[in-house]
């Protein structure tokens, strides 16, 4: 098993006991809630009549059900109102911390925790969501939970986990013009696939990690649950740090700061740490990776050809078939050319600041497809304000971009942002699975967000270095 990894300190520091199950009883740092996954908790709480335990290590938000057009009271959908008004009735009672949409602070989960300054090395974070690894970016170990384990944490401030091993993803090299954090892990899914990581937990490293900022290494850890793994995580670092001492927990509080850094440098991997596996990727040999199938894990680099069901694995051959019927797509092929209906930047894993400014400088100056559906979901109200602050809102709406409120919109179609019938989606976000976008007929096509865009743009999907006038770092 691994030894002197951040995953092996930090779960050592975190455990309460040793289970008879041979879980290890694990104390949790934070505790994230939504709409969705904790109206049940906080049922099998009150039918014991039971309290939060710690409602101070709580934090809540909206958005899976939110609307992202007209957010007036009470919303047209009437189960989304429902679910609203019971977290807020839960919150209230309980006492827990809740960025609604009145406070300026509502978001989607795994935006508001960072930027807010909650999410922090070193902490064990829990929320009744997959992509809590998201979190794991700063160095923390972040899982999503079910809803009797939601109840736990309510209860007690404690879950009950097995460790698994470690497997450090070292990306080496420098990412080329037109690369981005995205493509890095859509490739490491599309190698190892969407149960390679299963009884793992991933470690990031390499010069093309520790190059990224904050939000990239977001977007990879998002993804982490996407190949299978339990978790995903990068060492802290001065990138790290600096992102940090912005936020509000710490811009007032200077001091804290200063005393916990200490401990966030002792977290990190060992340079001698062992691993249960170790991957090696040549950043530099990447280039802009898109989807073709129904996984996450069917992808392809924009110019590699879609692969023949006969050339994959005996067990992945009948998936692959099913899902090119799906797409309409011909191994052979490349993905460029497919043409999209619907255009979506937003989601978890793609909707902050930096994602929609790299966004923008491609999108400036030009026009939205005549045939196109394109809309820009920010991943939080702050992440609105700072953009419309700058004001990428004009140069999306000028191109024909619908600008939104703050919410998961289209990333999973739980409100009212949906694909219709059969439309091929241009999606910034982390699933492509069947009807996740609202439509069982659907498709959607996972990219960076500059492709996204670019494809909103052309009308099918396009190798954004490829587009005139547009230059990329």
């Amino acid at each position: 098993m691994s030894e002197g990894t951040l995953y092996d300190k930090v779960w050592e520091e975190h455990t309460v006991s040793e289970l008879p199950t041979g879980q290890t009883q694990l104390f949790v740092g934070l505790h994230l809630i939504h709409e969705v996954t904790s109206p049940q908790a906080f049922g099998m709480l009150q039918e014991r009549d039971l309290e939060v335990a710690y409602p101070e290590l709580t934090h809540a938000t909206v958005d899976h059900i939110v609307p992202t057009a007209d957010q007036s009271r009470p919303y047209r959908d009437a189960a989304a109102e429902e679910m609203m008004s019971e977290l807020e009735q839960n919150v209230r009672e309980s006492g827990i911390q809740f960025s609604d949409p009145t406070t300026g602070e509502q978001g989607i989960v795994h935006v508001i925790g960072p930027e807010q300054g909650l999410t922090q090395p070193g902490k064990t974070i829990v929320c009744g969501d997959s992509h809590t690894s998201t979190h794991g970016a700063f160095g923390a170990l972040a899982f999503g939970i079910g809803t009797s384990q939601i109840r736990d944490v309510l209860a007690t401030q404690t879950v009950a986990m097995e460790k698994k091993k470690v497997r450090k993803i070292e990306v080496t090299g420098e990412l080329g013009p037109g690369v981005e954090a995205k493509d890095i892990i859509l490739e490491v899914i599309r190698r190892l696939g969407t149960e390679g990581g299963v009884g793992y937990v991933y470690e990031y490293a390499g010069e093309a990690i520790e190059n990224l900022d904050m939000e990239g290494r977001m977007s990879i850890c998002n993804m982490s649950i996407e190949g299978g793994a339990r978790a995903g995580y990068v060492n802290p670092d001065e990138t790290t740090y600096e992102w940090l001492a912005e936020t509000d927990h710490f811009r007032e509080n200077p001091e804290k700061f200063d005393e916990l850094k200490p401990y966030w440098e002792s977290i990190r991997s060992d340079d001698d740490a062992e691993y249960d596996d170790v991957v090696t990727i040549d950043g530099s040999e990447l280039e802009p990776v898109v989807t073709w199938g129904t996984t996450p894990g069917q992808g392809v680099g924009i110019s590699d050809p879609i692969p023949t069901p006969e050339s994959l694995p005996a067990d992945k051959a009948d998936s692959a078939r099913h899902a090119q019927e799906h797409m309409r797509v011909t191994p052979g092929d490349t993905m460029e050319g497919y043409e999209i209906d619907v255009a979506f930047l937003g989601s978890c894993t793609n909707a902050r600041l930096p994602d929609l400014r790299r966004a923008a400088e491609v999108v400036e100056g030009q026009q939205v497809h005549e045939d196109v559906r394109a809309m820009v979901v920010p991943g939080s109200q702050r992440v609105k304000a700072a953009a419309e602050a700058e004001g990428l809102d004009k140069i999306f709406e000028e191109a024909g971009f619908e600008w939104r409120n703050a919410g998961c919109s289209m990333c999973l179609g739980m409100n009212e942002d949906q694909l219709q019938g059969d439309e091929a989606c241009a999606s910034s976000s982390n699933r492509n699975f069947i009807g996740r976008q609202g439509s069982k007929d659907g498709r959607t096509v996972l990219m960076s967000p500059r492709m996204v865009v670019a494809a909103a743009i052309t009308g099918e999907v396009t190798d954004v270095r490829e587009l005139k006038e547009v230059t990329l770092v």
